[in-house]
């Protein structure tokens, strides 16, 4: 977004609570990669590189992107700078910080969305001898008691840190609630491949017939590796990770988890042959179709017949619990009238309603499919900051004019 403003000579500032890439630098554990191969992951501005368009970054490599990236388009960030509240005023906003007040007519919110922890409320249930790790505190196994651990969530965090765990050699229960079940490669290609080829990352947000539970789909069930090898439920079990339902409730130091499990499974196994179905049939009218491999249908996930509905946690050697249910935004500091009852942010394709002249940007399907991925920001900011641009016209702001942002502090 800083470079789309640069481009239109309009004046700005970025305020960046840590450091730059902050969130990856500090909150990710340590072997996480990118889900999304490196040809998905280009910004305006900068050149593509050198680096291997099939391979995955790992965190130290995409915080040297970003890093990089703040470099080179010259963007005017204060680090260290943490906004505490954002309020209307008579000709714009007044943005409090830690160092001091900016005000400005036009404001960007590029928050994230995935600030804080979604922890369910039966966390509170689980007994105290018992440690317990959010999926932004985790670091490594190491980290971990040498017992047994119950990881809670089956999405891409939650099966990447069930593979990893059960390889140091601890056991691992992974109870499973909805999930999207991917292949990494299908004929050949990566799977973002052919989201980007059959034009899935380009459906809009208005084609989506329920926008709110698209936005909230869990993320898919995939892991960026050197060998871009797959991973789902029925590969974690032939590691010897158990498989259990829901986990609804801990009583007495027991955890107790749904029947649903054969269900939740195979409603993720028809949705993904209904994705591979899609792709065939675009297949079918591609050039490059000689070049693909033949068509197939994973096999249905492995559901034990015997998952257990209730596991005596002390019995059972877990003294861990991992919390791989996902993330919300933080906006705690917006102190505007621009919230659902939800507390989500009104907003049409990153067009914030209830506050004229402020936008969104990053999150699932904010205008596409691809606003969910890293790729995704920049058509996303383009056409932000075309209207920011517009709507500063309109209002006959001043004209931009170099100045000392550290000055403007109040």
């Amino acid at each position: 977004m800083s470079h789309r403003l640069t481009q239109r000579a309009i004046d700005h500032v970025v305020l960046e609570r840590g450091e730059v890439a902050n969130s990856w630098r500090t909150e990710r554990w340590d072997s996480l990669r990118l889900l999304t191969p490196n040809s998905q992951v280009r910004l305006p501005g900068m050149a593509a590189g050198d680096a291997d368009p099939d391979g995955f970054m790992t965190m130290p490599e995409l915080v040297h992107f970003i890093e990089a990236y703040a470099t080179t388009i010259d963007s005017p960030v204060q680090t260290r700078t943490t906004v505490t509240s954002v309020t209307a005023t008579d000709d714009g906003y007044a943005v409090a910080t830690d160092r001091g007040e900016w005000r400005c007519s036009t404001l960007v919110i590029a928050s994230g969305s995935a600030n804080v922890t979604t922890v369910p409320a039966v966390a509170a249930e689980v007994p105290l001898s018992l440690a317990t790790v959010s999926a932004t505190t985790y670091r490594s196994p190491a980290q971990l008691a040498e017992g047994g651990v119950l990881i809670v969530g089956a999405s891409a965090t939650g099966v990447q840190l069930a593979d990893e765990i059960q390889r140091s050699g601890r056991l691992v229960t992974l109870s499973v609630g909805e999930h999207v079940r991917m292949p990494r490669r299908y004929r050949g290609r990566d799977i973002f491949w052919w989201l980007d080829a059959a034009g899935v990352l380009d459906e809009s947000h208005d084609e989506v017939d329920d926008l709110v539970r698209a936005r909230h789909v869990p993320s898919p069930q995939l892991i960026g590796t050197p060998e871009r090898r797959s991973i789902d439920l029925t590969t974690l079990q032939h590691l010897g990770v158990e498989i259990v339902g829901r986990l609804g409730s801990v009583r007495d130091g027991v955890a107790l988890f749904s029947g649903g499990l054969s269900n939740t499974c195979r409603l993720a196994d028809l949705k993904l042959n209904r994705l591979l179905e899609r792709f065939d049939q675009w297949a079918t009218t591609s050039a490059e179709v000689d070049q693909l491999d033949e068509p197939y249908r994973p096999q249905p996930t492995a559901v034990p017949a015997d998952a257990p509905l209730a596991i005596d946690l002390g019995r059972r050697g877990i003294e861990t619990i991992v919390w791989a249910t996902g993330y919300h935004p933080d906006y705690s500091w917006l102190k505007l009238p621009i919230f659902d009852h939800r507390g989500r942010i009104r907003h049409d394709g990153g067009v914030v309603l209830g506050a004229p002249g402020v936008y969104l940007l990053g999150g699932n399907l904010l205008r596409t499919r691809r606003s969910s991925y890293i790729g995704g920001a920049a058509a996303d900011s383009c056409a932000i900051a075309n209207h920011l641009h517009q709507f500063q016209s309109a209002t006959r702001s001043p004209a931009p004019e170099q100045r000392d942002w550290t000055s403007r502090r109040r």
